[in-house]
């Protein structure tokens, strides 16, 4: 249990596991959101962890329990990477992901969809900048926020701000730069603060907790002191903040956490049945539960999951 910001404590118990994607030999990198009262999750299929196959399956459900496919997305000559769902303002849908082209050296393009219901997503549009990956994305106000990190020399991550969710305008160029910062998991509070979740792979690799408050320039971090891989990151209706991360203190597991942004504390509320290549979580808080796609190794071959996991406190 982990004492929580507001003075409460958190247990969690998983109460259910599904596998809902194993058509491809490697099934993995998931997202999953809430639209017009269905389920979509979305991930990548490809021959192999890396591969240069990989095409974006979009799944659909009205219960979270049976789930059908909605849309497969592929671009020519490109292996899409890490999807991420966001719901914009207008109703719609929105679909990043990176596009890998070349041989050894590869070129990233982010590139974006979109679609009213989930099933129909016309063309990609490459959006951002050459070889700055928007990892997260979250709409706040009247503007989408994200957090995108470079693939080449000089490393950092860079903090993106667009008014359409396609024109994305750097708002700070160097949000962070020691150590390798790549993937993110970015929230806003009620109150407009910002929380930005950020995993690194140099030097102790230990990730960091971001904070800011408008109009977002001027950044706070703090070390968390732990290594985490495909960060997400999800405040819950009574101001909770919980994350769904890739640990790998011994064990490469994907692990619900509670995060305590006043101590800069991430606590390890409970393992999901998973191993070996595995994490990359959505996270979404409906009816008292928090569901989760992730995927995962542990069972022999590459395949996405949803659980379901209860937040007492």
């Amino acid at each position: 249990m982990n004492p929580s910001p507001m003075g409460r404590t958190t247990q969690a118990t998983v109460t259910a596991v599904r596998r809902i994607g194993d058509s491809a030999p490697h099934n993995a990198f998931t997202d999953l959101t809430r639209h017009r009262d269905r389920w979509f999750c979305v991930f990548r299929e490809g021959g192999s962890h890396v591969s240069g196959d990989g095409a974006v399956r979009v799944l659909v459900s009205a219960d979270g329990r049976h789930w059908t496919s909605a849309a497969l997305l592929t671009r020519d000559g490109a292996d899409l990477r890490d999807p991420r769902l966001v719901t914009r303002p207008d109703g719609r849908l929105q679909l990043y992901a990176a596009a890998a082209t070349g041989g050894s050296t590869k070129a990233f393009r982010t590139v974006t969809w979109l679609s009213a219901d989930g099933h129909r997503w016309g063309d990609p549009i490459p959006v951002g900048e050459p070889d700055v990956w928007l990892w997260r994305a979250a709409w706040h106000g009247d503007a989408m926020w994200g957090v995108g990190y470079a693939t080449r020399e000089p490393r950092f991550a860079r903090l993106y701000r667009s008014g359409d969710g396609l024109d994305l305008q750097p708002v700070v160029p160097t949000l962070f730069a020691d150590g390798y910062p790549n993937e993110s998991g970015l929230i806003f509070e009620p109150d407009g603060a910002a929380r930005c979740l950020l995993r690194r792979d140099r030097d102790t690799a230990t990730a960091q907790l971001g904070s800011a408050r408008p109009p977002y320039r001027d950044w706070h971090w703090t070390d968390l002191g732990v290594q985490v891989g495909g960060p997400a990151l999800l405040r819950l209706p009574d101001g909770r903040l919980i994350a769904g991360v890739r640990l790998l203190d011994g064990r490469a597991r994907t692990a619900i956490c509670a995060l305590d942004a006043e101590r800069g504390e991430l606590t390890e509320l409970v393992t999901l049945p998973s191993g070996g290549d595995t994490s990359y979580p959505g996270l979404v808080w409906h009816d008292d539960l928090l569901w989760v796609s992730y995927y995962s190794s542990h069972e022999g071959r590459t395949c996405v999951y949803l659980a379901e996991v209860t937040l007492d406190r």
